[in-house]
């Protein structure tokens, strides 16, 4: 991994770099080795002594993570010199229990294991996250269901929506992945236990005994079949976690974008030194959205890497698996990063109502043609309609004047539209179509859900 520390604290989180550190690495083989011990001599194969022996050794303090990794530049992976560590440690307390050591498993069940239970971990702080982002997600959607706001679409003014249902959007899909990412550790905290070439034919007729003893004691599933050289698992764990630091970025566009200095409409919580320019003594720049948005540039290659480690050779895979040792480390490493400063945005979302409304009247009511037009397309049609804003906005651009004033005056229009109706189409309250419902709707699925 890398030794470079400077930005850690930027760009991921003390609680993600714990699962993965080095010494964590170990202690989950370790985990897997004291475990199988424990499984081999449920079955009969070893003396319960040599498996207390054994897990009496499991622990990662006792070993050298630069000395092992020194050695796996040789051997190709940490485990073998890890497990021919455990081996001499336990010989000082037993020989005969030393010859149990890694017992009818090979490198890839402990490097694989270790792995998964990892993830196991990684994936209790995620959730724990996820739930703390949704529940504020919720009650700012709730609070803002009815504050209107100007409706962006290719970076230009629309039709009103609220804050509260842009929000609704952003929880929505968090809901989602909450459940894409349930869905993904069901599959991946499966036991990898296969020996050499996934047979198990080293403990000959107490394989699938063994092996069943194990996933018990490690609390995983016990797969169908070894999964040495099938990378699904992995895979669809690092593709949920693209997906969701994909809707924090959306996310973090969003805000950033309103907390333009033209827009002003939003902003991240601030502080003193948070945001602040060496030069410029006024700035207050999105810095947690910048941290979202890079690992949203980031992770997507580092999901690539891991769908292209997936098509591997034959029983063990040469270079693919290799290859996602930190990788998929990197992922969770980011995703979480990204994680915790999305809650720190939606914690601390200061919202400028009064600019809000503002910015609705800037184009003096041109955002609302929509409504004038469908208005009047009952009653002449909608090509007809169109028409009729259309010139009527033109009018009003070159004027300099509301749109209100100009359809006033348009008789075409007076015979069909009081000028209280008028104004009653061009209220941005008044055109919010389905919002609340929807956001209703996405507050309801989630209590229904959870």
């Amino acid at each position: 991994m890398s030794t470079q520390h400077l930005l850690d604290p930027l760009f991921t989180t003390r609680a993600m770099r714990e699962v993965f550190s080095d010494r964590q690495r170990i202690q989950r083989m370790l985990d897997f080795e004291a475990a199988l011990g424990r499984a081999i001599a449920s079955e009969e194969i070893a003396p319960r002594k040599a498996a207390e022996a054994i897990e009496a050794c499991c622990r990662a303090e006792l070993y050298s993570a630069e000395e092992l990794s020194r050695a796996a530049t040789l051997a190709g992976n940490a485990a073998i010199p890890l497990v021919r560590a455990l081996t001499a440690e336990v010989a000082k307390k037993d020989a005969q229990a030393a010859g149990y050591v890694h017992w009818g498993a090979t490198s890839q069940d402990a490097i694989d294991t270790g792995l998964v239970l990892q993830i196991r971990e990684a994936l209790e702080v995620f959730d724990a996250g996820l739930k703390r982002l949704a529940n504020r997600l919720a009650t700012l959607a709730q609070k803002y269901a009815g504050t209107a706001m100007a409706g962006r679409t290719w970076l230009q003014q629309a039709p009103p929506v609220t804050l509260g249902l842009k929000i609704a959007g952003w929880l929505d899909a968090i809901e989602r992945h909450r459940e894409r990412l349930g869905e993904a550790r069901g599959r991946a905290l499966a036991l990898q236990f296969g020996g050499a070439v996934g047979t198990l034919a080293a403990l000959g007729e107490h394989g699938t005994k063994v092996a069943r003893a194990l996933a018990k004691e490690l609390r995983l599933a016990l797969p169908a079949m070894p999964w040495h050289a099938h990378r699904d698992r992995m895979a669809e764990v690092a593709a949920a976690l693209g997906l969701l630091v994909g809707t924090l970025g959306k996310m973090a566009r969003d805000v950033s974008l309103l907390m333009q200095t033209e827009v002003g409409e939003a902003s991240e919580p601030g502080g003193a030194g948070r945001g602040g320019s060496s030069t410029m003594p006024h700035k207050r720049n999105p810095v947690a959205s910048a941290v979202i948005l890079s690992a949203a540039i980031r992770v997507p290659g580092l999901v690539a890497t891991m769908f292209a480690t997936m098509p591997q050779e034959h029983e063990r895979g040469l270079g693919g698996w290799q290859a996602e040792w930190e990788t998929l480390p990197e992922v969770f490493l980011l995703a979480h990063g990204a994680l915790e400063r999305a809650i720190e945005i939606a914690e601390g979302l200061e919202a400028d109502e009064a600019k809000m409304k503002a910015n609705l009247g800037i184009t003096h009511g041109m955002i609302l043609t929509e409504a004038v037009t469908f208005a009047l397309a009952k009653k002449i049609g909608k090509r007809e309609a169109f028409t009729l804003m259309e010139e009527a906005c033109r009018k009003a651009a070159s004027d300099g004047r509301s749109l209100a004033t100009i359809l006033s005056e348009d008789a075409r229009i007076a015979k069909l539209m009081t000028q209280e109706e008028i104004a009653a189409r061009l209220e941005p309250e008044n055109y919010m179509g389905a919002s609340a419902e929807w956001i209703e709707a996405v507050l309801a699925a989630r209590k229904a859900a959870r």
